[in-house]
């Protein structure tokens, strides 16, 4: 390609962990290849990044020179606890987010910052207009999987494809989809969704025509089928995976990271003392609190299993009486497990000690398995994990599906039968086989001349005003 020197791009995101990140690594692509990057989100990520001590990692992303990190008010204070209401987050970032954003790209102009795209998240559906506002074509990162974007925008687009959501096990066909129920739907479209979520949908699809690029954080090897459906309504550039290129096999070029909490290194400590492929790593994201109830059935699962496992349960340390009694002492003494609050997870699972990893599915970790060539237990709850599940379980093939019985709970014989299936069941050796093959797949799709690496070049080439025949 010609330099890119010129070129530069704001990227916009919300402040959670999941969205944050592959934002992040998108960021340290485009840098890589001569782009000089802002990336905004609200300022609560700011206190959270210097509360868990990390700093080093936010002032190390800022002395590149090349990428930066900006702030703007949500209108909240930074004691407000965005998770647990995210009605009121997402309505106060509606009304002070348009003009606090404008301001900051007013303020950066001001500084000689000429901006050729601007990048968002799709979960701020206001973003676009401010772009409008300053005369900034836009981009989307969708930070799912392509096979959600299809769902969402035919949802959307042409709704008598949905005649009837309210039974899970109703077939639904869709274009470039085989074989999906209503069980496998994102939740966010469900009758029993919240209706400020059924609204971001909406509104994320209305303003795709503000849109002039989409790019996914997939592989267009893996989900080929989808990415080539949609080429006629709303193509979509594949460019994953986003992950850390320690993940890849690679040095990162750009030292630093954003992580809302401080990981344990004590966990790969641990991990680096145990036998290969013999370890069950469980881990549900940044967001899900398991239950008491689940916490005890699979602690109760990992202890008739017999075998040593990491288990990452956020504020794990101010939930030792929802574990089973002398659970924790147990493992403590003989060494057989660790329960963490947080973990380096791309550290965790490109250790050779890992045989499985029991998850709920979100995209990011769905890639980061895939990568890591390691198979899964999937056991999804809401937003866009029901669908990841089906594509780990029945598309990639890496995997079972764990399960709530009818009443809802989740039995220690459910979760002892999922776990012994991946690591010794009459599948598990075509489930790592397969996984290897998938990650084979996702690693060539970022050398020189694979598919999102083309893809990137074609987006670049593009936002510069040099149109490329760099195609998929």
């Amino acid at each position: 390609m010609e330099s890119t020197e010129a070129v530069q791009v704001i990227m916009v995101t919300l402040s959670m962990q999941g969205h944050m990140n592959p934002m992040l690594k998108l960021a340290k692509m485009l840098v890589s290849k001569g782009v000089h990057v802002t990336l905004a989100t609200n300022d609560v990520a700011r206190k959270r990044m210097l509360d868990s001590k990390i700093s080093t990692n936010f002032t190390t992303i800022n002395s590149t020179g090349r990428l930066s990190l900006e702030f703007f008010s949500d209108g909240l204070s930074h004691e407000f606890d965005r998770e647990k209401d995210s009605g009121t987050f997402l309505a106060s970032l509606k009304a002070n987010g348009p003009k606090n954003l404008s301001n900051l790209i007013t303020d950066l102009k001001a500084n000689g910052n000429q901006f050729s795209c601007l990048i968002t998240n799709p979960f701020i559906p206001w973003v676009p207009g401010v772009a409008t506002e300053h005369g900034i074509p836009c981009g989307v990162l969708w930070i799912q999987s392509a096979t959600v974007f299809a769902i969402y925008y035919h949802f959307i687009k042409d709704p008598d494809l949905f005649p009837n959501l309210e039974n899970p096990n109703g077939i639904l066909e869709l274009p470039g989809i085989p074989g999906l129920t209503v069980g496998d739907l994102p939740t966010f479209m469900l009758p029993c969704s919240p209706s400020h979520f059924r609204l971001l949908v909406t509104e994320f699809i209305s303003i795709l025509d503000k849109v002039k690029w989409v790019l996914g954080n997939s592989v267009h090897e893996l989900e080929e089928e989808t990415v080539n459906s949609l080429e006629a309504v709303k193509p979509v550039y594949s460019i994953g995976p986003l992950v850390s290129p320690s993940l890849l096999g690679k040095e990162e070029t750009i030292e630093g990271s954003v992580d809302m909490w401080r990981a344990a290194d004590s966990s790969v400590e641990w991990l680096n003392k145990q036998r290969p492929s013999s370890v069950i790593y469980i881990s549900f994201g940044s967001i899900i609190m398991s239950s008491k109830q689940q916490i005890q059935s699979i602690a109760t699962a990992l202890k008739n299993i017999k075998r040593p496992f990491l288990w990452v349960i956020k504020a794990s340390e101010t939930r030792k009486d929802e574990f089973p009694r002398g659970f924790l002492e147990e493992i403590t003494k003989d060494k057989s497990g660790l329960v963490v609050s947080w973990c380096p997870q791309e550290k965790v699972l490109t250790n050779q000690a890992l045989a499985c990893f029991v998850t709920h599915c979100g995209w990011n970790s769905t890639l980061e398995t895939v990568v890591a060539g390691v198979p899964v237990v999937a056991y999804p709850e809401w937003t866009d994990q029901p669908t990841n599940s089906k594509l780990l379980v029945d598309v990639f093939k890496v995997g079972v599906r764990m399960s709530n019985c009818e009443d809802e709970r989740l039995s220690v014989e459910e979760v002892e039968r999922c776990i012994m299936e991946v690591i010794d069941g009459p599948r598990a050796g075509e489930m790592k086989r397969r996984a290897v093959e998938l990650k084979n797949a996702a690693k060539n799709a970022l050398e020189e001349g694979g598919s999102s690496n083309r893809n990137i070049d074609k987006f670049i080439a593009e936002i510069s005003g040099k149109p490329s025949s760099n195609n998929v």
